[in-house]
């Protein structure tokens, strides 16, 4: 009879936790990204932002946090309408954002004047951040390409590269690269080759032979997956003593790049990439890391399958470390359901964190403060300092190289 009463009063409590739940009032992250065809950077990015969560049960304050996926296929106009939306949702709180750096560069002065906070976990693109007509709203934890090319040139140079060839997608994120990139080599107008996406096998293959034909002894590679994968297959089409280096940006690791690429690069292509540093295949893992996968494997059973291996893995990590960011800054305010009023509340506290904020990268003191011209890495919660080389190795996992050797 008492184990009966037990059971019965479990079950009363579960669907009364349950039923209360349910009727908590709701703040959305809109995930602005592209489930299409670069799906794997924006699953990662979800699941690494849904860990975090879980750890807080998805609430805060009395509030339900409800994430909502919003696919804009990697097209500007899509992203705009997505943002057009959160506008007219009465709960929408921020957006994160996604892979693409050309819908927030070409739209960056709708979403600072209409007040949307903006987190950027992916996009690399140097103006993202760097809004100089009024309050900026846009803040990010990723690769910067105003230290990206830095990075990417002081590898090349490692590698004794004397005549590199820039390879940039003709986009405003190829644009920023090439300024970026320039500068770090010390060129106002640096030896570049634009590609537009869906670049085809022919037209990659005749661009190798144009710089292959220049002397160029290195590639600069600013593209995703799709024109990556292009461009290593024209690589092999080469001879192994005429074929060159290929110095990527990490938009390569957003996509199926390595399963569509892995014939190819097995053949001996000398492909590296820039990302954060932190890796969970770096052993040991901390006992914080350690935790975080074990609860990212219990959430997400089928993508985390193998030990410390996933694909697009720092898409989950800086989802996870700016969603600690996020929740660090709701935190030290008192949410009203005003979205207006919460929203500028929000975007204050990200400038002003009084505690230091535990992720997967390092500990954040201070991460975001208030942007001005004069302050413009204000709104990067990453440096220099944090940006590796990696290469792939033969199961499609990713290696760090610590010291970029």
């Amino acid at each position: 009879m008492f184990k009966y009463c037990c059971a019965v009063l479990c079950v009363f409590l579960s669907s009364f936790l349950f039923a209360n739940d349910r009727g908590l009032p709701e703040l959305h992250i809109y995930h602005d990204s592209d489930y299409s065809t670069h799906r794997e950077s924006a699953i990662a990015i979800k699941m690494g932002f849904l860990t975090a969560l879980s750890e807080v049960d998805s609430k805060t304050q009395g509030f339900k946090l409800k994430f909502l996926s919003r696919d804009h296929r990697g097209n500007s106009n899509r992203s705009f309408l997505n943002f057009k939306r959160f506008l007219k949702d009465p709960s929408g709180l921020f957006v994160l954002g996604g892979l693409h750096s050309p819908p927030y560069i070409k739209y960056r002065e709708f979403i600072n004047k209409n007040q949307i906070p903006l987190l950027v976990p992916w996009a690399a693109g140097g103006p993202i951040t760097r809004y100089d007509k009024g309050e900026n709203w846009v803040y990010r934890l990723s690769v910067d390409d105003t230290k990206a090319g830095v990075t990417l040139v002081q590898f090349a140079n490692q590698r004794a590269c004397k005549n590199p060839h820039l390879f940039l997608e003709r986009t405003p994120w190829g644009k920023s690269n090439y300024k970026s990139i320039g500068q770090a080599l010390g060129k106002l107008e640096p030896s570049v080759t634009w590609f537009d996406w869906g670049m085809k096998a022919s037209s990659a293959k005749i661009h190798i032979r144009e710089m292959l034909a220049k002397g160029s002894d290195c590639l600069l590679f600013v593209g995703n997956a799709i024109e990556g994968k292009q461009l290593v297959s024209a690589m092999a089409d080469y001879p192994q003593e005429q074929r060159i280096p290929i110095i990527s940006h990490w938009g390569i690791t957003g996509g199926d790049f390595f399963n569509q690429a892995k014939v190819d690069l097995a053949s001996g292509i000398d492909l590296h990439f820039i990302q954060s540093c932190f890796s969970f295949q770096r052993r040991p893992l901390s006992n914080e890391a350690t935790k975080v996968w074990n609860r990212a494997k219990n959430l997400f059973p089928d993508e985390f399958s193998q030990r410390y291996f996933l694909f697009a893995p720092t898409g989950f990590i800086h989802g996870y470390d700016i969603a600690k960011v996020a929740l660090a800054a709701l935190a030290q305010i008192e949410l009203t359901g005003d979205m207006s009023k919460d929203r500028a509340a929000f975007r204050q506290s990200l400038e002003s964190l009084n505690t230091p904020v535990a992720g997967l990268i390092k500990t954040y003191q201070k991460p975001y403060s208030k942007w001005s011209a004069q302050n413009p890495d204000a709104h990067e919660a990453l440096g220099i300092e944090d940006l590796c080389m990696a290469y792939f190795e033969s199961n499609g996992s990713t290696k760090v190289l610590v010291d970029n050797s």
